[in-house]
This record gives C-alpha cells, structure tokens and sequence, in this order.
C-alpha cells in the first residue's frame, strides 16, 4: 500500500506540472466538505492548453476520513470466530480524478463548470481490538466514474471561492484483509465459513455511490 502511494502522489504531482507548463492559464484549488465523509482535496485545473479546445483538464488528489464497517462482523469474515476485547475502528481513502470541464451558464453565473471523469481510490479500514490481541486492515483499490458542476466567485483579481457539488461511483473491486481475500468474481482466498463476496461487501463501507459537496478556495498563476 504504501509503495501504491508513492505511485499515486509522483503521477498526480508530474502530470500537474506538466499540464501547467502547456496551459496558459492554470489555477489551484484546496477544497473540504463531505464525500461519503469528511474529505478535503488538492487540485490542479488547466485550461486552453490546446488551440480550439473547448474544454479545461482538472487533476485532484483527495482523502476522505469514512465509517469503515462493522467491527464484529467483519472480525468473523477476516480473522475468525473471537469475540473478546473491545472494538476500535477507523476507515479512510486516498482517491485520485482525472476530470474534464465544460463552461455552461447556470443562473447568469459565468464561472459555471460541468465535470465528468474518472476516479482511483484506495480505501483501508482499520480494526483493532483491545485486550483481543487482534488489529487487522482491509484494503481495496478500486476505479470509479464521476460528474458533478463546479462554481466560481471571484475574490479578487487571482482568489476565487469555489463550490462543488457532484456523484462519485466506484466499481466494486476485491476485498484483502489478513490473509483472506474476496473478489466480486467469485474468487475466495483462505474464506471462513464459507463467507462470499456479497456479505464481506456489506460488512465493509469501502467506496460505492457517494456524494460530494465541497467547499474552499482557488488560486489562479
């Protein structure tokens, strides 16, 4: 996972710097509010970047801290039958876009974007037990597509704030935890009790539908 970051951050981190050397205007934004839960994100938006082309390129780097699950049952899907110590859990995504905006006019508002594009999370949930001896991840990456409209007010002659409003929807992708696995193919590593892929997706809240409704401000260089 954490060699998976590193990819993650270099490709985000070159393909900014790269689309702002051929934009000749370029803008970043940091933004917060909800996605399935408290998330904030970094993006970089390029526009006329080639002659004639009607629309701008938006790269967003975002983490969202989430409700990862249920403890017990996930305990009994991944692990095994214990049910000593007390539950602790916590749950969270990086997630990675690659959108495209088109300029419309909504309500006479000229900083008025639509967006589509797709998406790349990579969601971990963490529980542990105390006085259980047990503390164990499940992770999955997953691809997702997403749209929404996006709102700017300028603030001054560079500073904008920006709203943004949207739906998120990542396909469903194989859970990992300890050493089972689960795969919406049907696919079962090391299973217990002949748990399947359905109830292990129920049990965990890794990324499906979301909605985003965000926040922040916007810097234009």
């Amino acid at each position: 996972m954490k060699e998976n970051r590193k990819l993650f951050f270099t490709i985000l981190a070159t393909a900014c710097c790269t689309t702002a050397s051929w934009a000749t205007d370029f803008s970043g934004a940091i933004l917060t509010g909800y996605k399935g839960g408290l998330g904030i994100t970094v993006s970089g938006t390029a526009s006329d970047f080639a002659a004639g082309f009607p629309l701008s390129f938006e790269m967003t780097l975002g983490y969202t801290s989430l409700d990862p699950g249920n403890a017990e049952q996930a305990r009994g899907i991944f692990i095994n039958d214990a049910t000593n110590g007390t539950p602790q859990k916590k749950g969270y995504m990086w997630e990675m876009h690659l959108d495209f905006l088109h300029r419309v006019k909504v309500f006479g508002i000229r900083d008025t974007y639509l967006y589509a594009g797709i998406r790349r999370s990579m969601f971990t949930a963490n529980f542990r037990y105390v006085g259980g001896n047990e503390d164990f991840d499940v992770t999955s990456n997953q691809w997702g597509i997403g749209a929404g409209l996006k709102v700017s007010f300028p603030m001054g002659n560079r500073v904008s704030f920006v709203l943004m409003t949207g739906i998120d929807n990542y396909f469903a992708s194989t859970l990992y935890g300890h050493d089972t696995s689960y795969s919406p193919a049907g696919e079962v590593l090391n299973g217990k009790h002949s748990f399947t892929y359905k109830e292990a997706d129920a049990v965990i809240n890794h990324p499906k539908l979301q909605f985003t409704g965000l926040l922040g401000i916007s810097y234009g260089f």
